[in-house]
């Protein structure tokens, strides 16, 4: 039987012209139905619009199981399209660190860092991965959350990347939440190896191991390449070797770039064609201007930058610029947010960007970014029907009341028209 929503105070759709991603001043126009009307068929949405163009479209006798949104709000589920949530191993004590002045790469040589999770998440099993990959998914869903991009990173040595994309076929297959998921090998260079030899085997031996598991279903069938492009890293030349390697055996791109140093990367993006690129504190104007040209979605992440201290991302001169800005929490093993909410309330403030801005960098922008805005990120006819329910004077609760699930007016999730969550 049908579902059928009717009378939601604000129905909020995002875009409602089969935008697959929105820049500029337009990211202010969010669509939004007063009174607002919603059906759903074997989990998609047959229609959206208001009542009278609903009682046009279908018979008064029809039959339907009715949720009432009366005094609600029924927008879109959110997108949360950077994250890592694949580990082991806490590192909370570096918080001291970093508060006495030491930077990102002086943890990583004092033994913390990125090592120190690889360390911790090659000794765990795999059913404790797997358990913690799914407490991560489970807090991200009743924070909004109902499509994530999950990246590896934290094996680095091919046996280890390879399990980690298996763990994560494992518990996705299970899980309410619909994933995209990243290859991250290129995320540091493992111990023993320099960044040359580290390149070389990516390119030759991981990348085609990875397209012939996806040919077999043994591993998530959307997976895109990333790399960490980072001066003392992987340098630009060896970036460009990986993604390209990736981009040939039919994988997006969505890669680390312009973070802790302007590595040109955003110049990179343009001339690859990435569909995103993370970070971006330190892309440049002619970045921007790349970027703009062939649609690279700026995926900027305000918590990772407030963790380390670092300057924010230029959130304004690349809306302006016209390049399709996406916001994601970066969940990883040295900062744990899940909460897109904060996120989106962080980035409102740190880049001064308004709620409408936030919205659509949270939804459609960000489903752009990893693929996959022909399906989700907006309430429109023929898209999954993922959709949050909010019990709040108006949307923009959600990026106000901003915080951790029990302090958020989010009352019921639903995932592909089913109630997946009710608080």
């Amino acid at each position: 039987m049908k579902l059928l929503i009717k009378n939601a105070k604000q129905l909020v759709q995002v875009v409602d012209k089969k935008q697959p991603f929105v820049c500029g001043d337009d990211m202010n126009n969010i669509a939004v139905i007063e009174n607002g009307y919603m059906v759903v068929a074997d989990g998609r949405i047959e229609f959206v619009g208001t009542a009278s163009s609903f009682r046009a479209k279908y018979p008064e006798e029809m039959d339907f199981d009715i949720f009432d949104a009366s005094d609600k709000i029924i927008m879109p589920g959110l997108v949360d399209c950077h994250t890592h949530p694949i580990w082991d191993g806490d590192r909370s004590k570096e918080m001291s660190m970093k508060l006495r002045g030491a930077t990102y790469m002086e943890v990583h040589e004092m033994g913390g860092g990125i090592g120190f999770t690889v360390r911790h998440t090659h000794s765990a099993s795999d059913e404790k991965l797997k358990a913690l990959l799914k407490k991560r998914l489970d807090q991200m869903l009743s924070l909004g959350t109902t499509l994530a991009e999950i990246k590896t990173g934290y094996g680095l040595i091919e046996e280890e990347e390879i399990r980690q994309l298996r763990l994560m076929k494992e518990v996705c297959d299970e899980h309410d939440i619909d994933v995209v998921g990243t290859y991250l090998g290129a995320h540091s260079v493992p111990v023993g190896e320099t960044a040359d030899s580290a390149t070389e085997k990516i390119v030759t031996s991981t990348i085609p191991k990875i397209k012939n598991l996806q040919e077999k279903g043994e591993i998530l069938p959307s997976i895109m390449v990333d790399v960490f492009c980072e001066k003392g890293i992987f340098e630009l030349e060896h970036s460009k070797r990986i993604l390209q390697a990736g981009k040939d055996h039919g994988m997006l791109i969505n890669f680390h770039g312009d973070e802790l140093n302007y590595t040109k990367s955003g110049e990179l993006a343009g001339e690859l064609g990435a569909r995103a690129m993370s970070h971006c504190e330190k892309v440049s104007p002619k970045g921007i201007e790349m970027m703009a040209k062939v649609h690279t979605s700026a995926v900027v992440l305000p918590t990772t930058s407030y963790m380390l201290r670092l300057e924010h991302a230029p959130a304004r001169a690349l809306i302006s610029g016209g390049v399709p800005l996406a916001i994601a929490t970066d969940h990883n093993a040295g900062q744990p947010t899940l909460s897109l909410p904060l996120t989106l309330h962080q980035a409102c403030v740190f880049y001064k960007m308004s709620c409408e801005e936030a919205l659509m960098s949270g939804t459609i922008n960000a489903a752009w970014a990893i693929g996959k805005s022909e399906t989700h990120g907006s309430l429109e006819e023929g898209k999954v029907a993922d959709f949050l329910v909010l019990e709040a004077p108006c949307w923009e609760s959600l990026i106000v009341q901003w915080g951790m699930d029990q302090f958020l007016p989010i009352k019921q999730v639903f995932k592909s028209g089913k109630c997946v969550r009710t608080k």
